[in-house]
């Protein structure tokens, strides 16, 4: 795959990331069960194809994929990836989810995060979620900024930030990037933090590209209705009626325009997301080899200005 540079950072990274959510298996905002095993070659395959980035977070499985990233690149004899992680989810002992960017928390977060993942830095330290107090995010972007002095994190970025978050952070210590949901499902980042982003060089590398697996052709309303009790979807809005029939017919759009090239609607999807300049990569996520086989090549496609019009309807 071709790389692009992120942001204001040294990292030359593929349009293509692999997404680590649900290597965390069940949890509170999981996807079910996931072997471990399926995991780690999932992550082999993706990175056997090139990808150079991996992004996880202490949340996703309270802490199970991050541990699972650092096995996966322990028996890997290839490249190192970039490793891509998060902060201000936190949970207790009784594994109840709580949020922090207070100071103390956020560096005790980046600790942990560096034994688990077995790295003496992290590439790119992320803030998971701003705090509904703009005072704690802004003490949490001040810690970040402090512990990327120190050598602990290599670059700083957001996650789900507003245009407003994004510019009170940025007069305290440069961003690297942002990370937004961004999808033919969900596009409420066009009008103002992807245009933020562009105008101040600020890279941008998007979640949920297939719209949490709306859009890659293989969900149907029997599928969603059989979804594991402990899948987080079921309770989500746009697997349940009336968004789902509008969700599956875009899915079928990218069918129609992906079997053309010999390619899975998923593909389209994430070509979808890369038509656009400010986009700098989009997250994959990918349960096996086979699912990693089935979107990562959506890289190296461009879709055309018609092809555009047409996936959109």
């Amino acid at each position: 795959m071709n790389i692009r540079p992120l942001g204001n950072s040294d990292l030359n990274i593929t349009p293509i990331g692999f997404g680590a959510w649900a290597l965390g298996g069940p949890w509170q905002f999981g996807w079910g069960p996931q072997e471990d095993q399926d995991s780690i070659t999932a992550l082999h395959r993706a990175l056997e194809l090139g990808v150079n980035w991996i992004d996880t977070a202490p949340a996703y499985g309270l802490g199970h994929s991050e541990e699972v990233v650092a096995r996966a690149l322990a028996d890997w004899g290839g490249p190192r990836p970039y490793i891509f992680t998060k902060c201000g989810i936190i949970w207790d002992a009784q594994r109840k989810v709580d949020y922090s960017l207070r100071e103390a928390s956020v560096r005790r977060e980046c600790e942990e995060s560096l034994r688990r993942l077995k790295v003496e830095a992290i590439d790119l330290y992320q803030i998971h979620w701003p705090a509904d107090d703009l005072a704690e995010t802004e003490e949490g972007w001040r810690t970040l900024a402090a512990l990327q002095k120190e050598g602990k994190v290599r670059w700083i970025g957001t996650s789900n930030f507003s245009r407003e978050e994004l510019e009170r952070v940025q007069s305290i210590a440069p961003v690297t990037s942002l990370q937004p949901p961004y999808s033919l499902i969900n596009r409420s980042v066009e009008a103002e933090q992807l245009r933020w982003c562009e105008a101040n060089h600020v890279g941008v590398v998007v979640y949920s590209p297939m719209g949490s697996g709306l859009l890659t052709g293989a969900m149907t309303k029997e599928r969603v209705a059989n979804l594991p009790p402990d899948d987080w979807r079921r309770n989500n809005a746009d697997f349940q009626e009336p968004k789902l029939s509008g969700n599956l017919a875009l899915a079928e759009r990218l069918r129609v325009v992906a079997e053309r090239h010999g390619r899975t609607p998923g593909q389209a999807a994430i070509a979808w997301t890369l038509r656009l300049p400010v986009i700098t990569g989009a997250i994959v996520g990918a349960r096996n080899a086979k699912q990693v086989e089935g979107v990562m090549g959506a890289g190296d496609w461009r879709l055309t200005p018609e092809e555009v019009a047409e996936v959109e309807g």
